[in-house]
């Protein structure tokens, strides 16, 4: 044993008053490690990934649940960014990481199913990589318009697109936005142009002055300024409404049938961990998504919490494999190499 990792050992203190740490890791070996684990669990770190840079939203979120479920789970939970490849590398970590229940995804389940789409080779196969044990939020796009905007319902603005014809437009910032617009499209016979921008800020000058007539929105950056009465929001991209802001229709009531795209939230762990481990993982994220600090929390953002547990979890990202499949082919995305 490295200098280092009986350092490691003693920080953690797997066992203590057994006098040499080779020792205590050669007792432990001599147990199947699951065993081990499901009875002491957390015994040390606990590391959560997060996708996206410290600071940006996904990153918000991440930390908010992991520090959320650390009072239910025990321990120390650390979160650690892996940023690249539009979420890939840190889901890629985590699909190889050693499944023992000490590395974990708090995530959008919904992009691990759409990036094997969106990527030629997205280096993993969701299904077999990962158990979702738990969710805590949905987050549907929006259909958004300038507050300035004489179109006040979504078949107000569907009225005008149809009479400008290739002459109308909208921005699109991520994926979930470009197939709720195509869809839109699609189920419409819309003839207006994608614009796609870099980032939502990006879009907001070209949204207020008519370059572009409407946008597709995440919520975290649409109600804020719904709210304060900069920008119109006119539907949710979601199969119901949300209970966050039940007055907004969704775009199945206002037109547009058969719509619902919604990314969605929760906590991932590799193929592999114990069972009991598993199990203890998903009842803290589940405590913590039923706390009522979590629903105000989410409702800031536009969110509506989401709780299920790891068997419907489970099959809803299996299922959200299948229809971004289908989506990215109707909104004609060409998969990144």
């Amino acid at each position: 044993m490295t200098t280092k990792e009986q350092v490691g050992t003693t920080r953690r203190t797997f066992i203590q008053g057994t006098g040499s740490a080779a020792v205590a890791t050669a007792m432990l070996g001599a147990f199947p490690a699951g065993a081990q684990d499901a009875s002491k669990y957390p015994a040390r770190d606990v590391h959560v990934i997060a996708a996206f840079p410290a600071g940006s939203g996904a990153d918000v979120f991440t930390r908010y649940f992991a520090e959320g479920m650390r009072q239910f789970l025990g321990g120390t939970v650390i979160v650690e960014n892996r940023v690249g490849a539009s979420g890939n590398l840190a889901i890629n970590y985590v699909a190889r990481a050693k499944p023992d229940g000490y590395t974990m995804l708090i995530h959008a389940p919904s992009a691990i199913a759409a990036n094997m789409s969106l990527f030629k080779d997205a280096g993993y196969d969701g299904a077999k990589a990962f158990d979702v044990l738990a969710s805590v939020c949905r987050l549907p796009f929006t259909v958004t318009v300038a507050a300035s905007s004489p179109h006040k319902t979504l078949q107000d603005l569907i009225k005008a697109v149809q009479a400008k014809g290739d002459k109308a437009s909208y921005g699109t910032t991520a994926p979930t936005g470009q197939v709720a617009g195509a869809l839109m499209k699609d189920i419409l016979k819309l003839k207006a142009v994608e614009v796609p921008y870099r980032t939502a800020a990006d879009s907001v000058n070209d949204l207020e002055t008519g370059n572009i007539d409407y946008m597709m929105y995440d919520p975290i950056f649409a109600m804020p300024f719904h709210r304060s009465g900069k920008l119109r929001v006119l539907a949710f991209s979601s199969k119901e409404r949300m209970t966050t802001a039940p007055d907004i229709p969704t775009m199945n009531e206002s037109g547009v049938p058969g719509v619902d795209v919604v990314g969605w939230w929760g906590v991932a762990v590799p193929k592999g961990v114990p069972q009991p481990i598993k199990d203890k993982i998903g009842k803290a994220f589940t405590q913590m998504a039923e706390l009522p600090a979590t629903h105000k929390w989410l409702a800031e953002f536009g969110s509506d919490p989401f709780v299920i547990g790891a068997e419907q979890a489970q099959k809803l990202m299996i299922q959200d494999i299948a229809d971004w499949g289908r989506w990215v082919k109707i909104a004609n995305i060409e998969p990144k190499g």
